[in-house]
């Protein structure tokens, strides 16, 4: 049992402190919105009123928080993460931030005598709870070889990739395919609609065929009937995809097909469906091609 800690449960972070109470360590979290850890507090997680108190109670410390704006809001002042390490403790960060915010936060801890590494992962609500989630860590190796049986408790699939912030950009290259992907399928179902074939068997056929992909397998039926709760939401993805841009520019990799998925991104904002799975870009094509959801 290891003595953990997790900041920021929201749709995955609190599924994956779920994962790690049910493998029997011990776990203290903080979430800006207590009530959502209400339940995680009913199966045995201790809450913490701040970051600092997180990673002062903790050896490791998971963060798993929206965007850089959160990751730097929790770890830096008075009640950030940063002030509650002690030396030889961990930060294992989850976000999907900038490599750069990324490699800057891993050098302030390390001035504390402490190290982090980050993990973004790959999946979805689906995947994560199926135990079939996949994790990339960027860091200092020793690190990454003491913390990964307690990743592989959280997901079955860990790979190290490098140094700090590496895994974070092989994240933000991982998502641009899945949000180009889940564009172009749009677009099969809506010719496929249009010529005279029911959305649903078009999407059938599309799961199915060479393109179906585990995420077009989890996700496309989301074009016939959205999720409740959003896996993953427009905002977000647009903000990964923006990071994405944002490195082809530093790095000189064209990115065309990231770059038409953007706008269309941007649309669906513009449609009120921000808040919604990025599966909503079904939406905003299906509305300029004249189709009803």
């Amino acid at each position: 049992m290891a003595n953990l800690g997790f900041i920021g449960l929201g749709v995955m972070g609190g599924r994956m402190a779920d994962r790690l109470l049910t493998k029997g360590h011990r776990v203290t979290g903080y979430n800006r919105t207590r009530d959502k850890a209400k339940r995680l507090v009913d199966r045995g997680l201790t809450l913490a009123d701040s970051p600092r108190a997180v990673s002062a109670a903790a050896d490791v410390t998971f963060v798993m928080v929206t965007n850089s704006a959160a990751v730097e809001a929790v770890a830096n002042g008075p009640d950030g993460f940063i002030a509650g390490l002690a030396p030889g403790t961990v930060i294992v960060d989850m976000s999907t931030i900038s490599p750069a915010l990324s490699r800057d936060v891993a050098a302030k801890v390390r001035e504390r005598g402490a190290h982090m590494i980050d993990a973004p992962v790959s999946g979805s609500v689906l995947t994560l709870e199926q135990g079939k989630l996949s994790i990339m860590v960027g860091g200092d190796r020793a690190t990454f070889d003491k913390v990964k049986p307690i990743l592989e408790d959280i997901g079955p699939k860990v790979t190290y990739v490098g140094g700090n912030g590496l895994a974070v950009s092989m994240k933000i290259a991982t998502n641009i395919s899945v949000a180009v992907q889940m564009l172009a399928f749009a677009e099969g179902v809506l010719l496929a609609e249009k010529s005279g074939i029911a959305r649903d068997v078009a999407v059938d056929v599309l799961t199915h065929s060479a393109i179906g992909s585990p995420m077009l397998q989890y996700r496309g039926p989301f074009v016939l009937q959205m999720p409740d709760e959003a896996w993953f939401n427009v905002n977000l993805m647009q903000k990964d995809v923006q990071l994405a841009l944002e490195m082809g520019r530093q790095l000189d990799v064209p990115l065309p097909t990231a770059a038409a998925t953007n706008e269309w991104l941007t649309a669906a904002r513009a449609m009120g469906l921000a808040a919604q799975d990025y599966a909503a870009v079904f939406d905003a094509l299906a509305r300029a091609a004249g189709v009803q959801r």
